[in-house]
């Protein structure tokens, strides 16, 4: 990769709307399921690489339009989580997976140091002190902050169900993440609860910790069905779901 930006190797984020009013920062650590030319789809099918496994699909699309809707800035990553996941600390083998679900990655096997390095410099390392330096700015600026990372999960994991239309995780912003939980529920049958279909912990998440937990701001990822965000007038749906019970 040279310094210069290009449609196979782009920035690592793109930040939508950064100077908007809302006290929310959306986080998209998913966006993308790209993958420069030179890592052959690290082995996989192109059908592999359109499956959750490389991306959560519709969180982009959300989060394009909870940003237009809250006039709040987003944060989207231009990678696919197979290359390097934003959202798992560096120290666990997840973070480069060598297996995801019950698919293989063949060219994540044995990824050498120096292939890793270029990762988190490229990838992982920019995000990451894009968002951390927006945060710091309004802290400047003294302006509040609510982090809100927007995620999608498959309709069964492992040949199991899940009956969630959307779970809402959190680590220490259990208030911020119930009332979330009572707007979503409020007048309708979504079944919504906290901390489903995943848990939040030191070796699984990575942003919602980092940049709210460990900096004192409440702090929630919020996952949609993917089977739920499947047409335009779905997520348009879910965006002025979730834009309600984020105000």
């Amino acid at each position: 990769m040279n310094g210069n930006a290009s449609a196979d190797w782009p920035a690592a984020v793109t930040v939508v709307n950064e100077g908007g009013l809302s006290d929310i920062v959306l986080l998209c650590e998913h966006a993308s399921n790209h993958m420069p030319a030179e890592y052959g789809r690290l082995g996989l099918s192109p059908a592999d690489c359109e499956r959750h496994i490389a991306w959560d699909i519709g969180a982009a699309e959300l989060t394009r339009l909870l940003s237009a809707a809250l006039d709040a800035p987003a944060f989207l990553s231009n990678y696919s989580r197979l290359l390097i996941d934003l959202n798992r600390p560096l120290h666990v083998p997840a973070c480069i997976p060598a297996r995801s679900e019950e698919t293989d990655i063949p060219g994540n096997v044995g990824v050498p140091e120096t292939e890793i390095d270029r990762r988190i410099r490229n990838m992982f390392d920019p995000y990451h002190v894009s968002v951390s330096e927006h945060i710091d700015a309004r802290e400047r600026e003294g302006r509040g902050t609510r982090i809100v990372s927007i995620h999608s999960f498959t309709p069964t994991f492992l040949g199991k169900d899940r009956p969630w239309h959307a779970g809402i995780l959190h680590g220490d912003a259990a208030t911020f993440a119930q009332q979330v939980i009572a707007s979503l529920r409020r007048g309708s049958d979504l079944v919504v609860d906290a901390n489903v279909p995943y848990i939040v912990s030191p070796d699984d998440d990575y942003g919602l910790l980092v940049h709210g937990d460990q900096r004192g701001f409440p702090a929630i990822l919020v996952e949609i069905r993917q089977d739920l965000l499947a047409r335009d007038a779905d997520i348009i749906c879910w965006s002025e779901r979730l834009a309600e019970a984020l105000q």
